[in-house]
């Protein structure tokens, strides 16, 4: 097959139609916002528009382009026994509908940290914020650097403009349609940007089902029986990575921690009507996240089972191993129809912005509720939303030296290993807030910072040392080990309390 060529104009004037959709759609919606549509748009968001954005949020240009490669790749998460990891998150998705979700909006939270004040104490309330900070703007920072990589690559760099230049005018891009708004808007623009990456998602297991001359039937009867379609893993040890009680217990913990624990996804949440929109929004997001992983595998199976036929040699690394996080792009782009190159293309800048957006707005949101006390500020509304429009634009600012910064490195090992050590930071979140929900002591609150230090420390050194004397990796457990070595160290710390304590 002819390789498909964009030419960086074409791509070009893609993303700039793109962006001028968001922002026409930013001007419509941000119409009147204050400090209360920045926040939770009021209040009112409708519940179905909420269900339909979350899935582009949850769904990110690392998994994008990940999810389909690891399917042939071998090791972890291999042919469909990632979807073991995503029943678990179902399982976890269920928890937070029945058990975080009432808990916030009985308490009328904006920013679900201040749970933690309430329960535990100060120390306990900053602790929590700022790891969310932290995780979520090196998270977002890197996902965004993937998306930056790929327009540098294709639209800028053949045009001679600097990868410099083209993370401001990306990150510029984002914030002039999420600074006046916030949620209300942002509500909206990933409804757009989820519906363009189904449709990416859609039209490229399509095209490559034609290519291979397929119906439906025949594709999910073809991958069924190949070497790719099988899903439980039951019988492998416990040290296999995708063992299925490991992966079910990791999914289930990571959808608490990283869902029903995160501001970004709940401050969505949050932004419902009442308790009974928001669960029916988290229920109808559950059932549409289970769905588009589901075609994310297949298409995973088939570029794989394409690759075979057409005798196309996949991308390789430096060690000569399959670079799995290459095949989509590589096929995509170079071995498949113009139309599925822009598939590709628009999947790829709706997963990331969709992310990244939503992002900037809740990290503004927690800096501007745990950090600057927007909610026990007598400041007037005006001050305070000029206060707010800065942080916006501080966190943009955070996230432009970031992405610089890892380009600078230009080192995947190193870029990769800072990504990880983020996600360690949902550890003591998930220590924190179960250690509220499941006890009634109290803790002393000065030692609270310190546990929450010893805990992912600790979790790493028994990560590398497992592995290193034992040959068991413990893969997404971290995360509960993470969290139990986090609840340990504050029950050491609690004591017997006699008066009521929130739960």
């Amino acid at each position: 097959m002819i390789a498909a060529v964009l030419s960086p104009g074409l791509i070009g004037a893609l993303i700039i139609a793109y962006f001028a959709m968001l922002i026409i759609v930013a001007w419509r919606t941000s119409k009147n916002a204050d400090n209360s549509s920045f926040f939770l748009a009021g209040r009112k968001a409708p519940w179905i528009l909420v269900a339909i954005g979350m899935i582009g949020t949850s769904i990110s240009g690392v998994t994008f382009i990940s999810i389909p490669g690891v399917v042939g790749a071998g090791g972890n998460n291999q042919a469909f026994s990632y979807l073991q990891l995503v029943m678990g998150n179902l399982f976890g998705y269920f928890i937070i509908a029945t058990v975080l979700l009432p808990l916030y909006y009985r308490l009328q939270l904006t920013s679900i940290y201040t749970y933690l004040e309430k329960r535990l104490g100060y120390y306990a309330y900053k602790t929590g914020a700022a790891y969310f900070l932290i995780s979520r703007t090196i998270g977002s920072s890197f996902r965004l650097f993937l998306a930056a990589n790929v327009v540098d690559q294709f639209v800028t760099q053949p045009l001679g403009i600097p990868f410099w230049v083209t993370v401001v005018i990306t990150i510029a891009l984002i914030w002039v349609y999420t600074f006046k708004g916030g949620i209300a808007t942002i509500i909206y623009t990933d409804t757009l940007q989820t519906i363009f990456l189904l449709s990416a998602l859609v039209l490229s297991i399509f095209t490559i089902s034609n290519s291979l001359g397929w119906n439906l039937g025949q594709m999910f009867g073809e991958i069924s029986r190949s070497e790719y379609g099988r899903v439980f893993f039951f019988d492998s040890g416990f040290g296999d990575p995708n063992n299925f009680f490991k992966q079910f217990i990791s999914g289930a913990l990571i959808a608490i921690a990283m869902t029903g624990l995160d501001q970004d996804l709940m401050q969505k949440n949050l932004s419902c009507r009442n308790i009974k929109d928001a669960q029916k929004n988290m229920l109808t997001f559950t059932s549409i996240f289970l769905l588009v992983n589901i075609l994310f595998l297949s298409l995973g199976a088939m570029l794989y089972l394409y690759a075979a036929k057409e005798g196309i040699q996949l991308p390789m690394n430096a060690s000569g191993k399959l670079n799995s996080d290459l095949v989509y792009p590589t096929l995509a782009l170079e071995h498949m129809s113009v139309a599925t190159a822009i598939c590709f293309m628009l999947g790829i800048i709706a997963c990331t912005y969709a992310s990244a957006d939503s992002a900037l707005t809740a990290l503004t949101t927690s800096f501007c509720i745990d950090f600057l006390n927007f909610d026990k500020s007598s400041a007037s509304e005006a001050k305070k939303e000029r206060t707010r429009v800065w942080v916006h634009v501080g966190f943009s600012l955070v996230t432009l030296v970031q992405i610089i910064v890892f380009k600078l490195l230009n080192n995947d090992a190193v870029i990769s290993s800072l990504f990880k050590i983020a996600g360690y930071t949902y550890g003591p979140l998930l220590g924190l807030f179960m250690f509220g929900l499941l006890s009634k002591r109290a803790v002393r609150d000065q030692w609270v910072v310190l546990i929450c230090i010893i805990a992912p420390i600790l979790t790493y050194a028994i990560d590398i040392y497992a592995e290193k004397w034992y040959g068991f990796k413990f893969g997404f457990l971290n995360i509960a080990v993470n969290g139990l070595l986090t609840m340990l160290g504050l029950w050491l710390i609690s004591y017997r309390k006699t008066s009521t304590v929130l739960n």
